[in-house]
């Protein structure tokens, strides 16, 4: 696993990502004390979706990513679109991203923390590259209380910020991949 220093995003970023939670997979709960430091923020427009999406401010995280007219912008607006949960949207998105830098990190990390998960995550073992649309079925899976995916992937906002992986991947795939999460 990579090592992951919070300041070298400065002092605003870091005191947000130190603290930042465990997401569920669906909408969660925005928490009204994190706004003002949000609102702080100023930088890149990517980092800035990410951390309102890691706080639970979906329509926020919406608004920022639908402006960023690159493969960073629809990225974060798939993830957005998983976390609500509207799986199709997300596709589609993904499919705006085409291969993005994040992907091997991705892969590599998904397919380590995979390891001691359930059966149904042993195909993020084996694959030789990322692929958000299998992962999302995965995701999609887990909505589904009936389904055994649902004891797997609670976070779902998998991901990474730019090309800096640790943030909302390691946490994020972590949760998600765990057999002995909490519901």
């Amino acid at each position: 696993m990579h090592s992951f220093d919070p300041a070298a995003y400065g002092p605003a970023f870091a005191a947000l990502l130190r603290a930042a939670p465990l997401n569920p997979l669906g909408p969660g709960r925005p928490d009204p004390a994190r706004r003002p430091q949000l609102e702080a923020l100023v930088g890149d427009d990517a980092c800035r979706a990410a951390m309102w999406l890691r706080y639970d401010f979906l329509d926020e995280a919406h608004t920022i990513s639908q402006e960023i007219h690159a493969a960073d912008g629809s990225y974060w607006h798939a993830l957005m679109h998983r976390r609500e949960p509207d799986f199709s949207n997300s596709a589609y998105w993904f499919h705006r991203v085409g291969s993005h830098p994040i992907f091997p990190a991705l892969c590599a990390e998904a397919a380590q923390l995979a390891v001691e998960a359930p059966p149904q995550a042993a195909f993020l073992t084996r694959q030789k590259k990322w692929d958000p649309f299998a992962f999302g079925d995965l995701c999609e899976a887990s909505c589904d209380e009936k389904a055994p995916a649902h004891d797997l992937v609670p976070a779902g906002a998998a991901g990474g910020m730019g090309t800096a992986v640790r943030p909302l991947l390691a946490p994020g795939l972590r949760r998600q991949l765990s057999p002995h999460r909490n519901r």
